[in-house]
């Protein structure tokens, strides 16, 4: 019994650390560090902008607008849509602008978002690329924003801030929006200490001569800027680096995209696995190790803990009874969600355990099928309706 103990508070510790442990830690570790911990600098480089699209028309036309529109010398910026075998009309409606500096690449067959971006690379000459989605508008400022922290030499990428702005509309939009504001302050810290980890497709940007070519099944947004840690630079946030998109605004959406993003990014850690030895990328180890690998076991820690504290509670141990009893409510909760008819109208007391519980389910889909060897490469849009298929972010 007392190793069924030990294991059960070791797997239920594990969620404690993830989510409050590790920020309590990067906060201590980067009290009295500065704001900003690299580099910045006004100068100019020339800027690559890619957008990533699949059957995009409905926004196709508003992104080239913002995108043209940026306040980034003429010159020097370049903008490349690359559609995945869009049928829909979208590269009709990139055609419909007459701009130099606009670049459409198509891709037959349907491979994927991360493949095309492997096609539209072999175009850009820039000194930086970044990297966006069709649905993601920026703010004015935000490649100058970005640009400005490849001053420091040390820097490989930059990740800028994807903030919501339908985040109080429905039960689904609040909890990502809220799950999402809190992603954001563990990013400012890990910048500051070391490295962010990961990018964001909706909005990150990197130096362009530290680009690879990705393998199909690779979410690029994660797995290159591990392999940019891999060559001995820096990842930074630049909170005043804006975009502006949409949430899914459906639970259901959310919690596959949630699975998607599980399933390639796994796969993907495991292809950079030398980032998550200390002594060849230091502190970063630390933080892919607590961010992202155990927060995608988090479920299977949650299964064992909660196994074992139903054999505790059933041998009188009072600590894991209310345990046991706390798990039975939040299930009862979980399953009224979902028999709910409409689930974006849940009260938060019922919406966020649901949300909860249904990220984590699908997240351990996401794990079963990596280790299956089953990699999505393609998928439908998180944010439209289920007839319509679109390029997204993996975040």
């Amino acid at each position: 019994m007392t190793l069924v103990l030990l294991l059960t508070l070791l797997c239920l510790a594990v969620p404690v650390y993830v989510y409050f442990g590790y920020p309590a830690i990067l906060w201590l570790l980067t009290r009295g560090l500065p704001d900003i911990t690299h580099r910045r600098g006004d100068h100019k480089p020339s800027v690559a902008l890619i957008i990533s699209c699949y059957n995009e028309e409905d926004v196709i036309r508003e992104k080239l607008q913002n995108a043209l529109a940026l306040d980034y010398p003429q010159e020097l910026l370049q903008v490349i849509v690359v559609s995945d075998g869009s049928d829909d009309g979208t590269d009709e409606a990139v055609k419909e602008f007459e701009d130099d500096r606009l670049l459409l690449i198509r891709q037959e067959g349907r491979l994927g978002k991360t493949m095309g971006i492997n096609l539209a690379m072999e175009q850009v000459k820039a000194d930086i690329t970044v990297f966006s989605d069709a649905n993601a508008m920026y703010a004015s400022d935000a490649i100058n924003k970005l640009v400005r922290n490849f001053a420091d030499l040390d820097v490989g990428y930059v990740v800028g801030a994807a903030l919501y702005t339908d985040g109080h509309e429905g039960a689904s939009a609040r909890n990502e929006n809220l799950y999402w504001r809190y992603e954001l302050a563990i990013k400012a810290m890990e910048s500051r200490l070391h490295s962010v980890v990961g990018g964001d497709g909706a909005i990150y940007a990197i130096r362009t001569k530290l680009w690879e070519p990705l393998q199909q099944q690779d979410i690029n947004d994660f797995v290159n800027p591990l392999q940019i840690i891999a060559k001995g630079y820096r990842g930074v946030f630049d909170a005043d680096a804006k975009c502006f998109e949409e949430t899914a605004g459906d639970f259901d959406r959310e919690v596959a995209r949630k699975e998607r993003i599980v399933n390639r990014s796994i796969r993907g850690l495991m292809r950079v696995g030398q980032v998550m030895n200390p002594a060849k990328s230091g502190v970063f180890a630390f933080e892919v190790i607590s961010h992202k690998l155990l927060r995608w076991l988090i479920p299977l820690f949650l299964l064992v803990g909660v196994a074992g504290s139903v054999v505790l509670a059933f041998s009188g141990l009072g600590l894991f009874k209310l345990i046991t009893a706390g798990t039975v409510l939040m299930l009862v909760l979980t399953l009224a969600g979902h028999l709910s008819q409409n689930r974006n109208e849940l009260p938060t007391w019922i919406a966020t355990p649901y949300y909860f519980v249904m990220v984590n389910g699908y997240a351990v889909r996401g794990i079963v099928k990596a280790l299956q060897g089953q990699t999505q490469v393609t998928w439908s849009s998180a944010r439209n309706n289920e007839t319509r298929n679109s390029g997204v972010s993996d975040q």
